[in-house]
């Protein structure tokens, strides 16, 4: 079957989100029932984009546009060509294209993984050493690239759709798993139904045998070490970076479980590493010897927004003043036993999606030039 050179715009319609509020952060726009897709939430997607961190109010929806399910956005700002699809109808800014393709000439689930494969490091080879990295959508349109006809290209996306499947799948249950976690953690020490409370005196919050102390107390924070994206090595050791792992290093700055919490960028996020890993200089880390899973639960359940706003990022000193609930031993080892079958469960169920993702991306180039006929 013949594959023919094509633009995005001769394959269907595509224009840019619209955002036009100033100011960006007007309260009045936001907390209403229409799903605001940001940059950030497209590139933490996978095949389809459902999460997201923000809605638009009613006033919010006048002034931008609610995007049909199936429509591919497209990054143009910030993280560049980043692609998913609608999974739900929803808005986004301007810094998303949307992609509606014509049913009778393209995919989208075709030419979201046409970007992955080859399109993607296209446009970052000539926006790179930019003044501001970004995308028009005029550059967008002069990219030019190989397609097959439409048939052809439901069957190669319904291929690689079904490793995407078995892999959204698997992030689900993770999911899920440490949503059973945090409830457990919730009901026996912030509601205090943990196991003989009926027979524990309870006095200002606090149950008899136990206390209340400072993180910087328990488990002093440490600075994280800068490490540019062009410095890493690929390595066997996860990066972490304020939003999650970032990418990998052949070397690690801290080894042994240990907790991660984000100072710069998604502040206060906290994350649970049980091998050896490299913290970049937007987080902090607390030692081996300092962490433990009931303090990880219990700094997902702290509130580290400072009232000090003119000072941006996590203050250590304002992180280590803040207070947890320290059980007696026997509370605490009674219930870290169900975390810990559930990190179990998780890491064998990353595992899975290790091996998933691998499969795909070494399939992925080859279905995408025709190498592998079907």
């Amino acid at each position: 079957m013949s594959w023919t050179s094509q633009t995005l715009d001769q394959l269907g319609y595509l224009s840019r989100g619209r955002s036009r509020h100033r100011p960006r952060d007007a309260v009045h726009l936001y907390g209403g029932p229409y799903p605001f897709i940001q940059t950030g939430d497209v590139k933490h997607a996978g095949l389809y984009v459902r999460d997201y961190q923000q809605t638009y109010s009613e006033a919010g929806l006048q002034q931008s546009r609610l995007w049909p399910a199936g429509t591919l956005c497209i990054t143009i700002a910030a993280n560049i060509a980043d692609t998913a699809i609608l999974g739900i109808d929803a808005c986004f800014p301007d810094s998303v294209i949307g992609f509606i393709p014509d049913e009778k000439k393209a995919d989208a689930r075709f030419v979201k993984y046409l970007f992955d494969a080859t399109i993607q490091q296209r446009i970052k080879q000539f926006t790179q050493g930019a003044a501001q990295d970004n995308l028009s959508q005029e550059k967008l349109l002069s990219i030019d690239f190989s397609v097959p006809n439409v048939d052809e290209q439901k069957r190669i996306a319904s291929i690689l759709s079904a490793y995407d499947d078995l892999i959204e799948n698997n992030r689900r249950r993770i999911h899920l798993l440490e949503q059973a976690a945090r409830l457990l953690y919730k009901e026996w020490f912030v509601h205090l139904r943990f196991p003989g409370h009926e027979h524990v005196k309870i006095k200002d919050g606090v149950p008899d045998g136990w206390e209340k102390k400072q993180i910087g107390e328990l488990a002093p924070f440490k600075y994280g070490k800068a490490l540019k994206e062009g410095d890493r090595i690929p390595g066997p050791y996860p990066v972490y970076g304020s939003s999650g792992i970032v990418g990998t290093h052949d070397k690690a700055l801290v080894a042994g479980t240990a907790i991660i919490v984000g100072r710069k960028g998604n502040v206060g996020s906290v994350y649970w590493s049980n091998i050896d890993f490299y913290p970049i200089d937007t987080v902090y880390y607390i030692e081996a010897e300092n962490s433990s899973l009931y303090l990880y639960y219990a700094l997902l359940h702290t509130q580290f927004n400072s009232t000090d706003v003119a000072v941006p990022g996590l203050n250590r000193n304002y992180a280590h003043s803040r207070t947890v609930l320290v059980p007696d031993d026997k509370i605490i080892n009674l219930f870290e036993q169900h975390p810990e079958v559930i990190h179990d469960q998780i890491e064998r169920l990353v595992k899975q999606r290790q091996v998933l993702t691998k499969a795909r991306d070494l399939l992925l180039p080859r279905l995408m030039n025709g190498e592998v006929a079907i």
